[in-house]
């Protein structure tokens, strides 16, 4: 596909979406009145794009804020504070009755996909219900697209009248995906859509997700914990850590020069095999030691600090900025931000 071939060569397309110092922080009450008392910081001041076609991955430990992220993204969660554009427009600031209008353009596909499908309805009544909810199409003609889904995810119709317990995990997943792609949304949010399954079976519906982009234009927010089936997927890569960015980058970029001791560390746990043959080799192994610290008490400075074996004065004083430090790469490290230059990411 076009669209595709020139995401991979890095030529400049449209950005269909941007994150622009984007917060969100959720209120710790106490006390009998439930007075606020202090701020969960999940997602902490983050600024990205995404381009048509293109697949962004979201990588960090859990309690990152990447699921919090993708949620405050789509509106289910509301932000704190910044701007999602949105195909041009800035959502943050319409109505719920206004957001109706984009959220056939915008679609998630859960994790876990049996907790996410109604047991009660079966294959056929759980994808239409996309179009019953967000079009006005008649009965007939909601019938045809399901049919149509359901064979590009590689189901068959016999399997619109079965229930989400009659099929595997890799089949629900399906189910999911269908449902998600339905009516031809613009952007899907895939918050960990393999972390679930079974190895054999996660390349299977990574593939299928990689042949319904190209076939039908989508644009991919990608989170996951494994950073193999994220550099499958991804076209660049953000590393988050404890609601911020700690590093954007080209996938190979990121796997053969990452430029943060917090991507180097997650890369390191990662296997020879999986990191490639053109990885950097001329530094020590870097081990995560102790825990990531609570958002509603970040480390002054620098997030990472508290774990970081190479973190000096200036680190709990200051917080590093995004940078661009290599075309396209993108560190928050005072490692590498002394001679850089700031950029749009």
């Amino acid at each position: 596909m076009k669209l595709m071939e020139e995401v991979n060569q890095g030529v400049a397309t449209k950005n269909l979406l941007e994150v622009r110092n984007l917060k969100k922080y959720f209120p710790i009450k106490s006390g009998v009145i439930q007075r606020t008392t202090g701020h969960v910081k999940a997602v902490d001041d983050i600024s990205f794009h995404i381009r048509e076609g293109e697949t962004l991955g979201i990588v960090g430990e859990s309690g990152s804020g990447k699921s919090t992220l993708g949620r405050v993204i789509l509106r289910l969660l509301s932000s704190t504070d910044g701007e999602i554009i949105f195909d041009g427009n800035d959502i943050t600031q319409i109505k719920e009755k206004e957001m109706k209008g984009y959220r056939k353009d915008m679609q998630i596909i859960f994790q876990d996909p049996f907790s996410s499908l109604n047991s009660k309805m079966n294959v056929y009544e759980l994808i239409e219900e996309t179009l019953v909810v967000q079009t006005k199409l008649v009965k007939a003609e909601r019938k045809k697209k399901v049919e149509a889904i359901v064979e590009k995810v590689g189901l068959r119709i016999d399997d619109l009248q079965k229930y989400p317990h009659e099929f595997s995990g890799g089949q629900r997943q399906r189910i999911s995906i269908a449902r998600a792609l339905v009516n031809n949304p613009k952007f899907v949010v895939c918050d960990e859509p393999v972390s679930a399954l079974d190895v054999s079976i996660q390349a299977q519906v990574l593939n299928l997700m990689m042949d319904l982009q190209d076939e039908l234009g989508l644009t991919y927010l990608f989170i996951a914990h494994d950073l193999s089936v994220v550099k499958h997927i991804s076209n660049r890569i953000v590393v988050m850590y404890l609601g911020r960015v700690a590093e954007i980058a080209p996938k190979n970029s990121l796997y053969d020069t990452p430029k943060h001791p917090y991507t180097q560390a997650l890369l390191d746990s990662v296997s020879v095999v999986d990191r490639g043959e053109n990885r950097t080799m001329d530094r020590e192994k870097i081990v995560l030691k102790g825990t990531m610290p609570s958002p509603a008490n970040p480390p002054s400075g620098c997030a990472f600090r508290t774990r970081c074996p190479f973190a000096f004065e200036r680190c709990s004083e200051e917080r590093p900025e995004l940078t661009e430090v290599e075309e396209g790469h993108f560190v928050a490290c005072h490692l590498h931000t002394a001679d850089s230059k700031k950029g749009i990411y």
